[in-house]
């Protein structure tokens, strides 16, 4: 017998019909003699609903509040699939977020985990229930409601793993693994069998939306065996681990791209001692992301510089920006959106000098004009005009020997929160 986690997302709980299979779902995995406790994240488009109801009464909804709302789209989930599975002739009992245990930090909208105590869950379990916790909430130590920001279900799922002790942490999606390229974009990607840690992290930061950041974070600090797998059939599902074999000649493991990207450039900025920690340091007090940075020549003692924020923070940077005029004085200030992060990944591009070059001639040869670049021991990212996404992922994918009928590697669609 093994203890298993099961986290299912939004899509596959999108109506009564779905909720019913999963449920069906849920009862195999017990009748296979295995413990089981199940995250859940909101039905379908609840979540948004819900943002869009408060924004008809406010532009600016407190954030207390709307942390508040949002909490009660799983709160509906987790009670229906317990009534569902209770149906199916099984006992299980529904959990909120906090009365699973999960304490956090005070920062609404996006807190993070501080502690949990999974006390009600070990005993449920240990009673035969199936326990259904609801993803993506908290409370802090003062009791207030809280939550993980997108994609805080994986996280939920993950943490809860790692708190009970789980031997696997399953992943439902609308996909059934991780995929070397997003496959409504290059047809023939193809699914990987295993990926690790660090390949999987960096596709989840730089947009593959299959797996939340945080939730790889936490499963590789604390080695969470993570599958990712359909709840629409039962396929093998791609493992998440902390070294994935690889085959012989593998350089790129996927590809992924962040359409949520805006360039901001500063021109003639002092080139003295300080600017840029200034810069960046109000940025982020007002936890605005930055991702790539360039600065350019220097003449006449100026500075030019451009980074990136994501495109829903523009108009905040913005205002950062221009309220610290009087302490860091610059000639003007210009942003540029239509613009999409494409980047591979891989962790043999350690040893194989020339993976950059052949990205470079790759977009080159389609005429496309590279606007910035990063670079990491086992990625590469370019940022391009958005409307060339489409023909420089699927070149990539072709030059770098990822199509179906080469190898098997990294990506994918998303049913995530």
């Amino acid at each position: 017998m093994a203890l298993y986690v099961m986290k299912f997302g939004g899509s596959s709980v999108g109506d009564t019909e779905r909720m019913q299979r999963v449920a069906r779902r849920i009862v195999e995995k017990q009748d296979e003699g295995h413990q089981v406790a199940v995250v859940v994240s909101a039905m379908g488009d609840t979540t948004d609903d819900l943002i869009d109801q408060a924004k008809l009464l406010s532009n600016e909804p407190p954030a207390r509040e709307m942390d508040m709302l949002m909490t009660t789209g799983e709160q509906i989930s987790i009670a229906l699939l317990s009534i569902a599975i209770n149906a199916l002739g099984r006992k299980a009992v529904s959990f909120t977020g906090w009365q699973a245990g999960f304490r956090t930090e005070s920062e609404f909208g996006r807190a993070r985990i501080t502690d949990i105590h999974p006390e009600r869950v070990k005993r449920a379990l240990e009673e035969g229930s199936i326990v259904i916790v609801a993803g993506f909430q908290g409370m802090t130590e003062e009791g207030e409601i809280t939550t993980f920001g997108r994609g805080g279900s994986d996280t939920t799922a993950v943490a809860l793993a790692a708190a009970i002790a789980a031997d696997y942490c399953e992943i439902y999606t609308d996909v059934d693994g991780v995929y070397s390229t997003d496959p409504r974009i290059v047809k023939n990607a193809r699914k990987l069998n295993e990926i690790s840690y660090d390949e999987m992290l960096e596709l989840a930061n730089l947009g593959a939306a299959v797996l939340h950041p945080r939730a790889v974070e936490y499963a590789k600090h604390n080695q969470v065996r993570l599958v990712v797998r359909s709840s629409f059939n039962h396929n093998e599902g791609t493992v998440v681990k902390e070294e994935a074999s690889m085959e012989q000649g593998v350089v790129v493991s996927g590809i992924a791209y962040d359409k949520n990207v805006a360039r901001i450039s500063i021109v003639g900025v002092s080139h003295v001692p300080g600017v840029l920690a200034k810069v960046f340091g109000s940025l982020a007090d007002s936890k605005i992301d930055v991702d790539i940075i360039v600065q350019s020549g220097v003449q006449g003692g100026k500075a030019d510089f451009s980074f990136t924020v994501a495109l829903s923070d523009r108009e905040r940077a913005l205002k950062v920006l221009e309220s610290i005029r009087g302490d860091v004085p610059y000639e003007e200030v210009t942003s540029e959106e239509d613009l999409v992060k494409i980047s591979i990944v891989g962790a043999g591009m350690v040893s194989h000098p020339g993976v950059a070059a052949q990205m470079f001639d790759v977009i080159s040869k389609l005429d496309v004009n590279i606007k910035m670049v990063s670079t990491s021991e086992i990625k590469v990212s370019c940022v391009i005009d958005s409307g060339k996404l489409t023909e420089v992922v699927k070149a990539l994918h072709t030059a770098y020997g990822l199509d179906t009928e080469n190898q098997v590697f990294v990506g994918g669609p998303k049913d995530r929160r």
